[in-house]
This record gives C-alpha cells, structure tokens and sequence, in this order.
C-alpha cells in the first residue's frame, strides 16, 4: 500500500495532506526518512510528528478493483494455458483473492482483497450487481415478467459452461430493470440483481431462447468501474473503505 494512501485510510488527513506531511519531513517509518520510501513493507509502522499511527484491526485488508477484461479466466491457473487475470495484475497481487468470478467472456468489475475473510463476505452477501447486457433479439413480455416475479427452473443447463454440474436453478426477482435499446436484432439492458450465481444471466436469458452477446458488471454494491480502462486496477477511495468497514463490522 502507498503511504499516502495508509495515512488518509487511518488517520483524518485526506491523501493530498497526507503528500504534504511526507515533504514537510513530518512521517518516518520505522525510523526511516518516509520522503525516501513511498510504499510500505509488511508490518513497517509509521509515525506522524514522532506519534505512531495506529490502524484499527478491521483495517488491516487492502480491496483492489479490477476491469477485468473478456479473455481472461477468474483463476490462478487454466488447464487450457488461457490467460488468467493474474497474467495481467501486477506481481504484488498475487496472493489476493477474487470476490467472486466473472466468466471468460464477460469484463467489468472485480473486487480482489488480500483477505480471505473480506472476500468471502462480500462474494456471499446481498449487495446489488449491476450490469450492461447485449442480447440477441427482443426484449419479449415473457422476459419482463421472469425479471420482475423471478424464476425456478428444474433444467437451468442453457447458458452454462458445458462442464457445469449445476441443473436446477432459482433466479430471484430482479431488483430493477431498464431497457435502453429494444430491437430485433440485439436489445440492450441495464440490469441490477443481488446474488451473482454461476452464468445467472446467461442462464436466465437463455431460458427465452437468448444469447448473452455482451456482459460488463459496472457496479458491486456501492463500488463502482466509473471511466476504469480495462486490464487496469484502483484501490478503494477512503468513502469506499469506509463503508467496507461499516459493511464488515455489522
């Protein structure tokens, strides 16, 4: 973690105080001039005007988000030799865990953290997934009234990966829906559910005979990919972690 951004995340100066702090000589770490190191090592701790800074035992996690992009496998490793997302992350990132998967064609938002606790929390709640869909065809009243009743199929096996032992499936009620192109050859949807199954959607619009042509999750729960390019990574903003923290002490 930069140091800048260990300051604003544990203390109540923002990053661009935190920058000034280091130049004004007011941070050391571990005895060392913090101006000569700007990325801190495991377990170095870090002073203010000789005071040490102290981070709170929930704070002690990083969460990244990632614009994973299409061909790539939420994975450590393929038996296929396709590319992984951990091809493209920096080395450092090695050791975090994904929130979750997205699958092989899809892009968007990936949550990464360096704690298996953190991830496994957020992978298992109900915070809202929204996504942008492209599929073939209509949007048909049939399709319509699955996003706003949901849907239990004994036989969910349209749309998944061909090595899916998955067969029966429950789709909840959508939390919302909005259309944006609705046409013959391709229709376009912003979509918002709450749980993040395996192939949901793909599952979901297959059951009325539709192709998933293009899938970007743009939002997980409160985290969003805003203007992100792909193949890249962020850390949280101090709000985000905030809210982290707020989400994981409940």
């Amino acid at each position: 973690m930069r140091l800048n951004q260990f300051i604003s995340h544990h203390t109540k100066y923002s990053r661009r105080e935190a920058d000034l702090l280091i130049k004004e000589g007011r941070v050391n770490i571990e005895k060392t001039k913090a101006g000569f190191q700007s990325i801190l090592k495991e377990g170095q701790r870090v002073f203010i005007d000789g005071r040490y800074v102290k981070p709170k035992e929930e704070d002690l996690y990083t969460v990244i988000v990632y614009h994973k992009p299409k061909g790539e496998i939420v994975s450590k490793k393929d038996d296929r030799n396709r590319r992984v997302i951990y091809d493209t992350l920096d080395k450092k990132y090695a050791h975090f865990v994904p929130v979750g998967r997205l699958d092989f064609a899809s892009e968007g938002v990936l949550l990464l953290s360096d704690n298996k606790k953190v991830a496994q929390a957020l992978m298992e709640s109900d915070l809202e997934r929204e996504y942008i869909l492209k599929i073939n065809g209509k949007v048909t009243k049939e399709i319509c009234e699955g996003m706003v009743n949901g849907l239990e199929l004994n036989d969910a096996r349209a749309g998944a990966h061909e090595k899916s032992r998955i067969q029966k499936m429950r789709f909840a009620p959508f939390v919302k829906y909005e259309i944006s192109k609705d046409d013959v050859h391709f229709s376009k949807l912003k979509v918002c559910i709450h749980e993040g199954k395996n192939r949901e959607l793909r599952r979901f619009f297959a059951y009325f005979k539709r192709d998933v042509l293009d899938l970007r999750r743009i939002r997980y729960g409160w985290i969003h990919l805003n203007a992100l390019p792909v193949g890249k990574t962020r850390f949280l903003n101090k709000d985000e972690y905030k809210r982290l923290h707020h989400f994981m002490n409940k």
